[in-house]
């Protein structure tokens, strides 16, 4: 009964001062409904990459042409390190297998009065297997079309869909960099790999692409662990430090002009990008419920002063110290749940909209919700409410009877 009648008198006190009670829930919805958001955003980044990395397979591998301070730090791209020779000595090796060189070409594609600027990749046939893609329609690159140099075109599902609508692509001819090509095969939709969307990608046979360019540079390789990742990478590695004239016997990453990504180091990075984006998110929420918190101390401290009849009142008729402190507690407590509660939907719409944006483009990102993360911003507001709320409280409990009563 007695809580009740608290929370009742709690309730009253927060109606009657509406818009006072809104501007001190500002600081509260907003570090709420940050965590709320980042959690949403950061676990959906998290589902998409996992789900990029399974979908290439446990032993998928790619070099990169580059530096990198350190493992995980940042990469210098841009060097012409990676040679056609280097490649024809990693198919040497015997813990990998499947090198698909990439050369990319600049350029727009056009059909008829239709055009998109896509990245075109020329590439050998089982760069396909490595990503673990298929034909929707017609064909993939065949050796054929390499030993022939033939000028055929593989399409992307969104590049076959900007180019030709829904009319047949295949023995169609499109022009990629004043070139023309006669299209082979429709990939079905990949989605997003690596922050790469396959779907909008053009693949032509990888000697074309060597006479068109001009480059004697490879842009990066994909390849395939025989078993081991580890010794796959480790014997690629010492391969091409050995061909590139690279002393490193400290194995430092950034005494390289190469990178070997692998699936594992994707999972370590998504752990670092996690933790980061964990304190940031803190640091954000942590801000904004202080300054929220703040906001209510001195709002509940200007209630207390207008209040101060009331307190003595209510004393006089038998109201103990701790019947007041509990009434202004459970006030700002109720300012800060109704705020988390506030905060939590903004995020979560935040969050819904987000997500209907970055499918138009990515359309394996799902939203998501982290549960445990909105209980425990809520409980972060309600803690937010008990320790800002308590001083203004006690100050309240501790008024004299006859001294407020004369209060004007």
């Amino acid at each position: 009964m007695f809580l009740r009648d608290t929370f009742k008198a709690a309730h009253r006190a927060i109606a009657v001062n509406k818009g006072r009670s809104a501007l001190t829930m500002l600081g509260v919805i907003i570090g709420v409904s940050s965590v709320v958001l980042m959690t949403a955003v950061g676990a959906s980044m998290e589902g998409l990459i996992l789900g990029q990395i399974s979908s290439l397979g446990s032993k998928s591998m790619v070099i990169m042409p580059g530096q990198q301070e350190g493992p995980g730090g940042s990469i210098t791209p841009g060097f012409d390190s990676l040679t056609f020779e280097d490649i024809r000595a990693l198919e040497t090796l015997t813990t990998a297998h499947s090198f698909a060189p990439i050369v990319l070409i600049e350029g727009t594609a056009t059909y008829g009065r239709e055009e998109t600027s896509p990245m075109t990749l020329g590439t050998v046939p089982h760069f396909f297997q490595n990503q673990h893609v298929s034909a929707a329609q017609g064909r993939l690159l065949e050796d054929a079309d390499m030993s022939a140099a033939r000028s055929v075109v593989v399409l992307g599902a969104d590049a076959a869909e900007d180019l030709f609508a829904n009319a047949d692509p295949l023995g169609k001819k499109i022009k990629v960099a004043d070139r023309s090509y006669t299209v082979i095969g429709v990939l079905n939709p990949v989605g997003t790999q690596f922050f790469q969307n396959f779907d909008e990608r053009i693949f032509v046979p990888l000697p074309v692409a060597r006479s068109v360019t001009g480059k004697r540079y490879v842009s990066f390789v994909t390849f395939q662990a025989v078993d081991d990742i580890d010794l796959a990478e480790r014997d690629v590695t010492s391969l091409l430090r050995q061909r590139h004239g690279i002393v490193n016997p400290e194995d430092d990453q950034d005494k390289d002009d190469f990178i070997v990504h692998t699936s594992e180091q994707a999972n370590e990075i998504l752990g670092t990008v996690s933790l980061s984006l964990t304190l940031f998110i803190t640091t954000i929420a942590g801000i904004s419920l202080l300054v929220g918190g703040i906001g209510i101390m001195n709002i509940m401290l200007v209630a207390v002063t207008e209040r101060t009849r009331e307190i003595g009142l209510r004393k006089a008729v038998g109201a103990r110290r701790r019947d007041i402190l509990l009434q202004f507690l459970f006030e700002a407590v109720m300012i800060t749940l109704i705020a988390g509660m506030i905060g939590v939907l903004l995020g979560i719409l935040l969050a819904f909209l987000i997500a209907a944006g970055v499918q138009k483009y990515m359309s394996s990102y799902v939203f998501a919700l982290s549960v445990p993360s909105i209980l425990v911003a809520l409980a972060m507001a309600v803690l937010t409410g008990l320790i800002f709320g308590l001083y203004p409280a006690r100050q309240a409990s501790r008024l004299s009877p006859m001294n407020a009563l004369r209060y004007e």
